[in-house]
């Protein structure tokens, strides 16, 4: 089957894109009203870690759902059921009158992008070849941050006004809902898988027949296609590539989720709506470029170096991430009039510590296991990290409520 083209670039691909752009943006919707919320349901930081926990612990564990999903039906239909769960939530959550709904609909919110995720990057994954695969996933990161960029400061600005007499904070999730079930609708309606181009192939025979060895063989005739997916997850944990690239992302993706209180974090610093908004924009318009640049970088420097090149540029970004997190929290005043020195540093820490995924992650895993798995691997790291790392969001509110007040 034939995908429609716009312009010459896939309408699949570019709906894709529109759905990455729309989830980051969802997701960064709380944290950029956390003042609000906190006022509206007398909810200190340490209430409001719940929020970020129990969606990421929900996403975390709920992951392998998604591996499950796409062994029996095509990915655009669990993409669309995925988007369908997180914008009726993210809609609810405006709507809630007590704290204990807000966190029931998050744990909802969270099952849906524990369901879109994966089948985003195992799409993409399918999407590009081999050598130019950073790329791809660099430009999906890239979209998929504007739309964070976008929701977040949409939401903070929109959060000091009222339309309608709904306060700005609810009317922001009732309209991300509201474009969000578009997506799901355009998701559903005109993406077509790319396992089913039968035209196009992007693994040659011999990279085919690598990955294929990775997974134990069986008697497929006697065997339920649970059970083959059961067996290929066990001879894939046991590769060394997923083991480490788990094992770093275990560690890496704590301080990024309690990068979730930036904005909070600004304005108890004294900052406005708008400079608040404006300063978590640029750290995020940084991680944009920065997850592209990464991602082509990579690219490139793995066609010279195929077994170090995208390792290499793996450890350059973590190694940023201690100078320049050092700078921002222990040296810069904590004073508005501190604005351009922390513009400056946000922008240029984005620029820099954002490529582990596009340049490595998503890459590496693509290449360890066949086409009909890699929703399954994606999905497996996404239950690993992400169950790990929300941890981090209650951890940052304990701290910010009982030692620094």
């Amino acid at each position: 089957m034939r995908t429609r083209r716009v312009f010459g670039i896939s309408l699949s691909l570019i709906i894709i894109n529109m759905a990455a752009i729309m989830e980051r943006a969802d997701e960064n919707l709380l944290p950029a009203v956390y003042k609000e919320v906190s006022e509206t349901f007398k909810a200190g930081p340490s209430d409001l870690r719940y929020l970020t926990f129990i969606r990421n612990f929900v996403q975390g564990i709920a992951s392998p759902v998604a591996g499950i999903l796409v062994i029996n039906y095509d990915r655009p239909t669990v993409l669309a059921i995925g988007i369908l769960f997180w914008s009726l939530s993210t809609g609810a959550v405006g709507a809630s009158n007590y704290f204990m709904q807000v966190g029931f609909w998050r744990a909802v919110n969270g099952f849906g992008l524990a369901i879109v995720i994966p089948a985003l990057q195992s799409f993409i994954a399918d999407s590009y070849m081999d050598e130019s695969r950073g790329t791809g996933f660099g430009f999906l990161s890239l979209v998929g941050t504007v739309g964070g960029i976008g929701g977040g400061a949409i939401a903070t600005v929109m959060a000091g006004y009222k339309f309608w007499g709904i306060p700005g904070w609810r009317f922001a999730f009732v309209m991300m809902a509201t474009f969000s079930i578009f997506i799901a609708f355009f998701v559903f309606t005109f993406v077509v898988d790319p396992r089913k181009r039968a035209n196009i192939e992007h693994d040659n025979t011999k990279n085919s027949n690598d990955r294929e060895g990775l997974i134990e063989k069986g008697n497929t005739n006697s065997m339920s296609i649970w059970m083959e997916s059961w067996t290929a997850m066990k001879a894939v944990m046991k590769v060394k590539t997923f083991q480490f690239i788990v094992l770093q992302g275990l560690v890496g993706s704590l301080p990024w989720t309690a990068m979730v209180f930036f904005t909070l974090w600004f304005e108890l610093i004294g900052f406005d709506h708008n400079s608040a908004a404006a300063l978590v924009s640029l750290f995020a318009a940084g991680c944009a470029i920065g997850s592209f640049f990464g991602g082509v970088v990579a690219d490139r420097i793995s066609h010279r170096y195929p077994h170090s090149g995208r390792i290499m540029c793996a450890q350059f970004s973590a190694f940023m991430g201690i100078p320049f997190s050092w700078f921002l929290l222990c040296i810069i005043p904590q004073s508005v009039s501190s604005y351009y020195t922390f513009a400056v540093t946000l922008f240029l820490m984005g620029l820099t510590i954002s490529w582990n995924s596009t340049a490595s992650n998503g890459p590496m895993f693509a290449e360890v296991v066949p086409s009909k798995h890699r929703t399954m691997i994606y999905a497996f790291d996404r239950a690993f990290e992400v169950s790990f790392s929300s941890f981090a969001a209650p951890v940052v509110g304990i701290l910010a409520e009982k030692l620094y007040g």
